[in-house]
């Protein structure tokens, strides 16, 4: 609702704004009046009438400008964002509200920082602080950071809409990363009390599935769709029946799904094509993602592989996460002492709840119970779903009772 608001004002904050006067409409109207038929139109009609009354009000518009947004069946373009019939725009996209979002937020008058803060907060639906988590920041930080996109979107009149084919290779990093990040906040959600919002996983993999499309040789591309699928191929196992996590090495392999792994695979082996020199960082993500999809145990996982790619991703991608999956990866070759001191070694990630939950895991392996409930017990205090929470919960009573 909010892309399309925004397709049709032109502008993020009046957009966001509307949306939320919307919600707040709703939240009055519906207790009283029942839930309309299509809730989604009903919000979108008030959100677009609001939207209608604020330019009306504005005197640098114009009444033409109004009348046109008032009319629900059609609204023209803006000049900043019409479809000139000379360049190579892609048009089969060009009607993707979402789509002319992620294109929004990664144009290359923004920072890479900002691109990304900017996506997670509008196409994930983040609060600020959770965008923080998300990014590792403070949260002034993540709100500077949203507020200098916004007003730099208005200020240098970026265009709303799919860019032309040869404007596309400058955007790759951003949109990859956007995308990237929405998948990951359905796949594991920074909070709340559902750890799984296949919603969001499911509408990373449509974005995906849309770039390679529009960009079949762009190898980053490549790697981000077959990592989102290998990951998601896992999901009907990743939860008990009672909404508890299932661990990786306890996940029933015969459940995932095949048909998503094969096309995973495929993807990596022609993105590893593609980058005989320089490797791409999600093409060997997903690789590692390959090699636990084609275990078929996980005491048969190739972790000195899984080791080699996390060696061969810090070369281009090094950055206190991909040091702390490699660690973890590291113990289950070398054994927990091996990979304590390698998560010891790692600075950047106090606040990070998942580097606190590692160091007790592990420090419970070596039956230093005590170290590990303190880890566990510090974890438990930084923000996480409740999924997350109870298996944080269980594994420190299973450790103070050890």
């Amino acid at each position: 609702m909010l892309a399309t608001l925004i397709r049709v004002t032109g502008d993020l904050q009046l957009a966001e704004d509307c949306v939320q006067d919307a919600t707040v409409r709703a939240l009055e109207a519906w207790p009283r009046d029942g839930v309309p038929e299509v809730p989604r139109a009903w919000l979108t009609v008030t959100a677009r009438r609001r939207a209608v009354d604020v330019v009306r009000r504005e005197r640098n518009r114009t009444v033409k400008e109004a009348a046109a947004m008032d009319d629900p069946q059609r609204v023209p373009a803006p000049d900043a964002w019409a479809a000139d019939p000379s360049d190579d725009r892609p048009d089969a996209l060009a009607d993707d509200d979402l789509l002319r979002l992620v294109f929004t937020c990664c144009h290359p008058a923004l920072d890479l920082d900002v691109q990304v803060a900017l996506a997670l907060r509008t196409l994930c639906g983040l609060s600020t602080a959770e965008v923080a988590r998300a990014l590792l920041l403070p949260e002034a930080t993540a709100a500077k950071r949203l507020t200098r996109a916004k007003q730099k979107i208005a200020r240098a009149r970026i265009p709303y809409r799919v860019p032309a084919a040869h404007e596309l290779p400058d955007r790759v990093a951003g949109v990859a990363a956007c995308v990237y990040l929405l998948f990951n906040e359905g796949y594991a959600a920074t909070a709340g009390d559902d750890p799984l919002r296949a919603d969001l996983t499911e509408e990373a993999v449509r974005l995906g599935r849309l770039l390679v499309s529009l960009m079949p040789d762009e190898p980053a591309l490549l790697g981000l769709l077959a990592l989102m699928l290998l990951q998601d191929s896992r999901r009907s196992t990743r939860l008990d029946a009672g909404g508890d996590l299932v661990l990786l090495r306890d996940q029933d392999r015969t459940a995932w799904d095949a048909a998503l792994v094969r096309e995973g695979v495929v993807l990596v082996g022609e993105g590893l094509r593609r980058t005989p020199d320089r490797p791409d960082p999600y093409v060997v993500q997903a690789a590692v993602a390959a090699c636990h999809a084609l275990a078929p145990t996980y005491d048969a996982t190739d972790w000195a592989a899984v080791l080699s790619w996390y060696d061969v991703l810090l070369t281009v991608h090094d950055t206190p996460v991909v040091r702390l999956n490699r660690a973890v990866a590291l113990g289950e070759r070398d054994g927990p002492a091996a990979g304590l001191a390698a998560v010891d070694a790692l600075s950047g990630l106090d606040t990070y709840p998942l580097w606190h939950a590692s160091r007790g895991e592990l420090l419970g392996r070596l039956g230093r119970h005590d170290e590990s409930a303190a880890a566990l017990r510090t974890a438990l205090a930084l923000d996480a779903n409740t999924a997350t929470r109870r298996h944080l919960a269980r594994r420190l009573a299973e450790v103070t009772s050890a």
